[in-house]
């Protein structure tokens, strides 16, 4: 690929560009908390391949910048792309981060309506409506108690979040409440066939990581959910001492699975947390819901075109010998070792 159109690329992927989405607000531009209602992504994609209003100064222009239309965006990307897969043996990335929340899994009820049933033998008498603007407005402030909201188990930030929330206090219903959210009853994960796609990539040679800010109640979460033993590594921000957009916690998870940054691409949902501190840390970043919205997707576009055919394999013991081994041969070498 010429180094013009490196260059280019690369520029794309690092302006900060004026976006309405921004301007609106918080509830677009910026997580509002953990357990928030579901809502549509704005096409604007901060620092992500396929940000629409991305905008990149021509290399022989003016100095006003050039707005890309979207064969030439598509173009751009696709030799990114394929450069990439040039240095990687056919891969894009060697390695996958991934968010928790709201990327890998989500409450399976809305947190305003368990803290209303919880809390009503307590004395909760707050609304359901009540209750989420009293946990979005105490979400929101600043807590001075530490430079981070999620230290060990993170039980002082979520008691004040519980109480704001509830006008509760007691240790009981706080207690309660918290266990439960370390129970697989409180969770399911976004995509039913996640499995499929990260034993796939890692049968491929792919290394994958959970990047979050979470207490110390994730690897329990986890395990619970039966999906632990997916992830080569996992970085939280309780035992990181670094929240996300804050580079630190996408270098050490570079450090636990010995990669560099510019090896691995991020997928989260929050373009201020995940975007701008996976680029921040000089990873790639692609956002959940727009630039790929399901793990086999985010793994074909990293290289691997027949996760379903990669996850039977894994699940046999077997690694491939490359990523891009041809259908036929794949399907005849696991039929005939099925039979043998």
């Amino acid at each position: 690929m010429a180094l013009t159109t490196r260059t280019k690329i690369l520029k794309l992927f690092t302006t900060k560009t004026q976006c309405s989405a921004l301007a609106r607000g918080s509830r677009n531009g910026f997580r509002l908390d953990p357990f928030r209602e579901s809502e549509s992504l704005s096409s604007c994609s901060f620092f992500s391949s396929s940000a629409a209003s991305a905008v990149v100064e021509a290399e022989t222009a003016s100095p006003s910048a050039a707005v890309l239309n979207g064969p030439r965006l598509f173009g751009l990307l696709k030799e990114y792309e394929d450069y990439r897969r040039n240095l990687y043996g056919g891969l894009t990335h060697k390695a996958l981060f991934v968010d928790a929340v709201g990327t890998l899994l989500v409450p399976s009820q809305p947190m305003a309506q368990i803290y209303r049933q919880i809390g009503e033998k307590y004395g909760v008498e707050y609304s359901e409506g009540e209750i989420l603007n009293r946990y979005r407005w105490a979400y929101e402030q600043p807590w001075g108690k530490s430079r981070l909201r999620y230290v060990n188990d993170g039980r002082p930030f979520w008691q004040y979040i519980v109480s704001s929330s509830t006008g509760c206090s007691d240790s009981q219903y706080f207690e309660e409440l918290y266990n439960y959210y370390t129970t697989e009853k409180a969770w399911h994960l976004c995509d039913p066939d996640a499995e499929k796609a990260f034993m796939a990539l890692r049968t491929a040679g792919v290394k994958v990581a959970v990047v979050s800010n979470f207490d110390t109640r994730l690897r329990p979460l986890l395990r619970a959910l039966k999906c632990d033993h997916w992830f080569d590594a996992v970085a939280v921000s309780a035992e990181v001492e670094a929240e996300k957009p804050n580079p630190t916690i996408f270098l050490k998870a570079c450090e636990l699975l010995g990669i560099q940054p510019e090896d691995a691409v991020h997928v989260g949902d929050d373009r201020r947390n995940d975007m701008w501190g996976a680029r921040d840390a000089g990873c790639d970043g692609w956002l959940w819901g727009a630039d790929v919205t399901s793990f086999t997707e985010v793994a074909q576009r990293i290289g691997v075109q027949k996760p379903a055919s990669l996850f039977r394999r894994f699940k046999h013991g077997n690694r491939f010998e490359s990523a891009h081994m041809d259908e036929e041969e794949s399907e005849g070498k696991y039929s005939r070792q099925k039979s043998a």
